[in-house]
């Protein structure tokens, strides 16, 4: 089964995912009418539509827990549906000007989309930017003084109450609750098509189709994620959804909304999953690290002396378990920054100096 993203509409094949990661569905989905017998197979979660009077009037609230009713009732306004000819996903209030956060998966191939406020109002919106490597992008609402979210760029601890926000198949102003769930999480196999997936936020709080570019927000009402994928059900799992860090989204985004761009550290090499098989042809111990499968000429692999059929082990000092790793080092390192790799080529183990560039624009 292919990813379906957060929107509410499929797109298989957007995302390939390996056997191992079991079928994600991005959340960004193929149009969504709002029924929910038209819905993937995962059961209904628990949501709590943000416009029950019992959630804005905060009752039955336990002493000594999170009011989520009132958490939800704050957050409310700064989160919006987006609507494109296709699908239907969510967005985060980025600035009072108008800009609205989202995926870039939700608004892709559409450069006019609609966006719905919690209040019933509706305008117009066009893409200004977006970067299919976050896969964050930046929409202009034709409307001003909106609530800006407020953003918690530290990284929440595990065991944290989550609320998402959002509007999963098409029912708008939609809450579900949970808990963080992990850290620096990443899909596997999704090194091969996406980087996006990669050094995610882990949650049990119901994430949808149409959750796609929502928010996750915690017990302050703080953003701490950009809703991106899930794992569904009829692959084994039980409340397994990711999301963007916000440290990640609002970095992007200030890149985007400054000059249309987003920068990304490049290294110059395809990465790839070490197999059994490959394993046991390249006489390697185990299959941990990232298998070099191909280098950019002039690239900065190829000017550390990187070649393919190398071993990639670590990344300043942190181990790499899978190419996924690999990918999760480099988003959080700049380009022109040099780091130390870790080098396994046959039977001998060394590093070697590389300094990143930035991405090229036509890089896969």
């Amino acid at each position: 089964m292919g990813p379906t993203s957060a929107a509410g509409r499929r797109r298989p094949g957007r995302v390939t995912v390996s056997a191992a990661a079991a079928a994600v569905v991005l959340l960004t989905a193929a149009a969504c009418t709002g029924s929910p017998q038209q819905s993937p197979s995962n059961p209904a979660p628990a949501t709590t539509p943000m416009s029950s009077p019992a959630n804005r009037q905060g009752q039955g609230a336990p002493q000594g827990t999170a009011d989520i009713p009132s958490i939800v009732e704050n957050v409310q306004p700064s989160v919006v549906t987006v609507k494109t000819d296709d699908g239907v996903g969510s967005g985060v209030v980025f600035a009072a000007d108008g800009l609205i956060l989202t995926n870039e998966h939700v608004v892709r191939g559409n450069s006019d989309v609609e966006i719905a406020f919690a209040d019933g109002q509706r305008v117009a919106g066009t893409v200004k930017a977006a970067d299919a490597i976050s896969d964050l992008a930046l929409v202009e609402a034709k409307r001003s003084g909106l609530p800006a979210a407020k953003f918690q760029t530290a990284l929440p601890r595990v065991g944290e109450l989550a609320v998402v926000i959002g509007s999963p198949l098409g029912f708008e102003n939609t809450a579900t609750a949970g808990i963080i769930s992990g850290l620096h999480r990443e899909i596997p196999g999704s090194a091969a098509s996406s980087q996006s997936l990669v050094d995610l936020i882990q949650t049990d709080a119901a994430i949808s189709p149409g959750n796609s570019g929502g928010a996750v927000v915690n017990s302050s009402g703080e953003v701490i994620g950009v809703s991106e994928a899930y794992i569904p059900p009829q692959s084994g799992a039980v409340a397994l959804g990711f999301a963007i860090p916000a440290a990640t989204a609002v970095r992007v985004a200030e890149q985007l909304r400054e000059d249309g761009t987003a920068d990304h550290a490049f290294i110059g090499l395809r990465p790839g999953e070490i197999t059994p098989q490959i394993a046991e042809r390249l006489g390697l111990q185990d299959t941990r690290g990232a298998l070099v499968l191909s280098v950019v000429d002039g690239g900065p692999a190829d000017a550390a002396g990187i070649r393919p059929g190398d071993v990639l082990t670590a990344v300043d000092g942190k181990e790499l378990s899978s190419p996924e790793d690999l990918l999760a080092e480099l988003r959080n390192k700049n380009p022109d920054q040099t780091v130390t790799v870790g080098i396994r080529r046959g039977t001998d183990s060394q590093e070697a100096k590389v300094t990143l560039a930035a991405r090229p624009a036509t890089a896969g």
